[in-house]
Parts: structure tokens; sequence; C-alpha cells
């Protein structure tokens, strides 16, 4: 019986076998010239290591084992591919191909263990090497991955730059297009340091048409004149024969030059608090400007879409304004049924705007500078922020408007955390900083020991910065709470915050308190000029909130000459008092702000 089992199961085996090999390639067959190309792998790593070892030329046995190696590491058998290739490592020519491909092979093994600097470290090939082009197209395509990986994504625009001449027409495009609306979103001022840097010659070509975009955005003469040096100097770069969309876009675009403009403000009632400072940046930019067209106020109070009316019976061709959340939602809703019959840049924002021509939206909104947070925390080496918020409205779009910048940016979740009021705010700040926790571990050591032990709490590590979205009233309390929650074996992290958080309090010696704290504020507002004086003596009752709606009023006229071409090339920004300007496809100016830190009591700018 037992005889009988062992022939069935012999039997058995013997026919899976069969089944297998007639599936796959038979192992006894020698590989082609063709079959041993390093670009693709074709068969298993068990059939490439028969394969060399039939195989007598050194340059083809490197191959397969080459190829066995990329095969283990496609099926994510890396130990494998690392025993392989270490046992070939002393048996390399100096044949080019093969030396690159055993050096990028090295350097997925580095990847799939997620060791990045050490991949990019690995995956270096000299600029002499003979090599195909699918060699150099792979090559900077996973360099672009680990740039991007590593948090250098100027070091990845330009791995991209160079593959783009590895790849077919239509990829090509789509790179360029990348490298294009990458490089237009950075500040002048990373423009014009990366310019002064050696780079190769097709990307130094790419920062220096970003830079003559942004620095002559505001006068399309100056920027037709420019551009046309740069191709004649750049003949050969692929963004001469055709200039980017929304460049060419913007030199085509005609700039608004109203010779009236009206401004629609609540005068009188209860918006009034909120006008008077805009009036006055507005009044303020045209005189500092001389400016030579006519400017005419509306009060809103009564009724706006009387007052808009009466401004375009008036002859306005620009009008800024309404400023009342109110007001705007029934003027666009008007204009919805009439149409734009003037230019205008609104001063506040739709829960959702349309694309609408000819119309702007200009605030100061919180969620944006929510955003401007979860970039600056981004671009510092951030990698897990916590957020406190206060439980209301504003709080709460704050906090989700830093959530999504920051799944955006990153992919990972930021942990958010609110508080109801003062009351609830330590026990918040506890629980969300793992004291509570610990504190209750303690407490159940001392009740089983009988208070004969002493210990510290621990707070969370694994944390890197803190976002307090918070008013003024609240963050004195706030910070406190926080400070003391890192235990004495923790690492205090750096603390931001917003412009909300800021006190009304010109006294240095009462803001010690804030000290080292991170905050975004509009850049006129961190200055100390003979302006700022005047403003100060003049409305020395503005809180810091009227002064930033000084800042807008100052700006919204500023913009007016501007925001056509603004928009038709997203890239371009505008430095403005209220922060760095620049206009989304939907008209909304979106604005970042300048850093700085508290230092013995005074905001410094970073």
């Amino acid at each position: 019986m037992l005889k009988n089992q062992n022939i069935r199961g012999y039997l058995v085996g013997l026919l899976a076998s069969l089944i297998l090999l007639g599936c796959s390639s038979s192992p006894n067959k020698t590989l082609t010239a063709t079959d041993l190309a390093l670009n693709e792998v074709k068969f298993s790593a068990t059939e490439y290591l028969a394969q060399a070892k039939q195989l007598k030329a050194n340059n083809l046995k490197l191959r397969a084992q080459l190829l066995a190696a990329h095969a283990f590491l496609d099926k994510n058998q890396s130990e494998q591919a690392i025993t392989l290739l270490a046992q070939i490592s002393s048996q390399l020519t100096t044949n080019s191909e093969i030396q690159a491909e055993y050096r990028y092979l090295q350097s997925l093994i580095a990847y799939q263990k997620q060791q990045y600097q050490q991949a990019l470290d690995i995956l270096s090939y000299p600029d002499a090497w003979q090599l195909p082009r699918w060699q150099w197209r792979n090559y900077y395509q996973q360099r672009a991955l680990l740039f991007g990986l590593v948090q250098q994504p100027i070091k990845k625009l330009q791995s991209y730059t160079s593959l783009a001449m590895y790849v077919d027409a239509n990829e090509a495009s789509k790179l360029n297009q990348h490298i294009w609306q990458t490089l237009s979103q950075l500040k002048q001022e990373q423009l014009a340091s990366l310019k002064q840097q050696p780079l190769p010659k097709i990307f130094s070509g790419w920062i220096q048409l970003a830079y003559i975009a942004k620095f002559y955005g505001a006068d399309p003469m100056q920027l037709i004149s420019n551009l046309s040096r740069w191709q004649h100097a750049h003949s050969q770069h692929p963004a001469a024969v055709k200039l980017p969309d929304d460049l060419q876009k913007a030199i085509n675009t005609k700039p608004y030059q109203p010779q009236k403009i009206a401004v629609l403000l609540p005068l009188t009632g209860n918006g009034s608090s909120f006008a008077e400072p805009i009036k006055a940046g507005i009044v303020n930019r045209y005189y500092k400007d001389s400016i030579q067209t006519s400017i005419q106020f509306y009060d809103t109070s009564p009724n706006v879409e009387q007052a808009y009316q009466q401004a375009l019976t008036d002859g306005a061709e620009f009008i800024i304004g309404p400023l009342l959340p109110n007001n705007v939602v029934n003027l666009h809703q008007l204009q919805k049924s009439e149409g734009v019959r003037a230019p205008q840049l609104f001063l506040n924002q739709l829960m959702k705007p349309s694309e609408v021509e000819n119309t702007y939206f200009f605030s100061l909104s919180p969620q944006q500078e929510a955003v401007d947070g979860a970039l600056r925390m981004q671009r510092s080496g951030v990698k897990t922020p916590l957020v406190f918020a206060t439980d209301n409205s504003t709080g709460r779009n704050m906090a989700l408007a830093f959530k999504n910048e920051w799944f955006k940016l990153t992919g990972a979740e930021a942990e958010t955390h609110f508080y109801a009021d003062a009351n609830k705010m330590k026990q918040t700040v506890q629980q969300a900083m793992g004291v509570s926790d610990s504190l209750s571990r303690i407490a159940q050591i001392k009740s089983l020991l009988r208070n004969k032990v002493k210990a510290d709490f621990r707070s969370r590590r694994d944390i890197d910065a803190i976002y307090m979205l918070s008013g003024s009233r609240d963050l004195p309390l706030l910070k406190p709470f926080i400070d003391v929650s890192f235990s004495v074996f923790a690492r205090p992290v750096p603390l931001y915050t917003s412009s909300r958080s800021r006190p009304n309090l010109g006294n240095s010696k009462k803001n010690q308190e804030y000290n080292g704290i991170i905050m975004s504020e509009a850049p006129w507002l961190m200055q100390n000029t003979a302006e700022h004086r005047t403003i100060n003596q003049l409305w020395p009752t503005w809180s810091y909130n009227q002064q930033r709606l000084y800042t807008m009023g100052n700006d919204a006229l500023a913009l007016i000459g501007q925001l056509a071409q603004m928009r038709a090339f997203p890239g371009f920004q505008f430095r403005g008092e209220s922060g760095t300007l620049s206009v989304e496809k939907n008209g909304v100016i979106r604005r970042q702000l300048q850093w700085g830190q508290y230092k013995q009591g005074v905001l410094y700018p970073l």
C-alpha cells in the first residue's frame, strides 16, 4: 500500500513539473544578445542564472547576472539581489553600460529600503560615459524621483530638464511644462539667487526665463524686449521656439488703464470702522504714486446696488469693492444676470468663486494664511506638525485649510485638536501631547508602590512643530500650557502661529511670553518706517487688524494696472504691503505673508 502511494505521489509531482515546464521558457535555450539586452527584463531570475552558468563570454555572463538581479528586485527580493551583486562586483568589466546598470541596481536596492540619500549617492554616472538613450532616461528619471524624496525640488527639476532630452516629444512637452509651472511659482528673490549658481545650460535658461517673467511682468513692453534678448541668447532652448502658453498670453494681454475709478465702501454705519483704514490706504497710494486717474468713493451702507449703478452712471472704468460679505454676494448675483460692465476688484471672497472674466476677489483670508503656514513648515523641513485651534468657525476653517494643504504637499495627515474655551485648553494640550496618559501611568505605579516612587511625566517625541491657531486673547494661555507639557526628556519644538494671535500691545515687556514664537504677518506691519510712524500718529487707536486693512487698501489700488497680466500668468507675483500677491485662474488674489519671530517681546522679520 505504501509503495503504491509513493508511486502515485511521484507521478503527480512529475506531471506538475511537466506542466510548469511547458508554460515557461526552456532553461536549456541559449539566450541571444537581444534576450540579454539590459533595457528589459523578459525572464525570471532563475532562468537568467541558469543561462549565466552556460555562458563563457564574461560580458554576456555579466549581463545575464545583472538581469537576474533586476528580476529579483522586480519581485521585491532585495536580499537575493544583494547577494548576487556582491558575487559579481569583482568581475565587472570597464564596459560603461554594465557599470551603469550595476550602479543603477545598487541604487534601486537602497531605494527599496527607503535609504533615499544613499540611493542618490550611489546613482552617479560620469558625463563621459557612452550609454544608450534608455539608460540615460532611467538614470535621470530615478534621480528626479530620489531628489523629490529628499526634499530637493530644484535638483529634481534639473533632472527633469535632462530627462526631457531622452523621451519622446509628447513626454518632453509635459516635462517642460512641469518645469516651467514649478519655476514660475518661485519668488523673484529665489530665482535671482539661482541665477548666480553654476547650472547646466538648459536649466539655467529656464531659470533666466522665469526671472525675466517675474521682474518685468508688470511692464509688457520691457517684458517683450527682454524675452527677445533671451530667445536670441538661447536659440536652442525648448522654450525659445515656443514660449510657455501662459507667458505668451501675458504678453498679449492688455493691462487695465482706467481714467475713472470707483470705490464702494460702507463709509457710514457698522462697517465704517473697517472702511476707514481701507480708504486711508487707497488715498495714501494715490498720492504716493502720483496717480493721474480720478477716484470717487461711494457709500454702500444705504444700498450697495444703488451705489454700484451710480458709479457706472458716473463713468467708472474700474471698481474697487464692495467690502461686506453680503454686499459682495448681492452684487455678484446682479452681475451674473446683467453681466460685468466694468472690471471689478471685490474686497472680500465668495464661498465658491466662479471664474468670471474681469472679476477679482481680494481679502485678508485666514484660510490663505493657514495654507501659507503649511508651505512654510514644509519648506522648513517639518515632518509631523501638531495643530491646536479654537473650536469656532474661524479655527475650524483655518485648521481644515492647513490640513488640506499639508496633505497636498506631503501626502500625510496633520493631527489637529480643538479646545472649546480657556477652561478646556490645558486638558486638550495634555491629552494631545501624551501627558495625560503618562501621568495616569505614574499614578497607577504610585498606587501600587504606596507612593514610594518619584517620576517625571513624559511627552510625545514624534512631533517636530506646533501650529497654534488661536486669537490674541487665547495665545498667552495656550503657549504656557504647551511649554510645560514638554517633559524633561523631550526637546521643545518650534511654535508657529498666525497674525490673528498678535497682541495689540506695543509694550515689548508685556510681550516677553511670546519670545520664540514664529508668526506670519503682513510685511508692512513688521517695518518701522516713517510712513508707519505717521499712520500711528494719525490713528493711534487702530488695532493691528485695522492696520492690515490699511495695507489692503494700498495694494488694491496698486494692483489695478497689473491684474490682467497676473491672471494671464499665474506665476507673476506682486510684492505688496499686505504680502506677496498672485492671481489664481478664478480671479482670487492669493496672499503669501512674511514670517517673523519674537525676540525680547518684539516681532522681527526672519
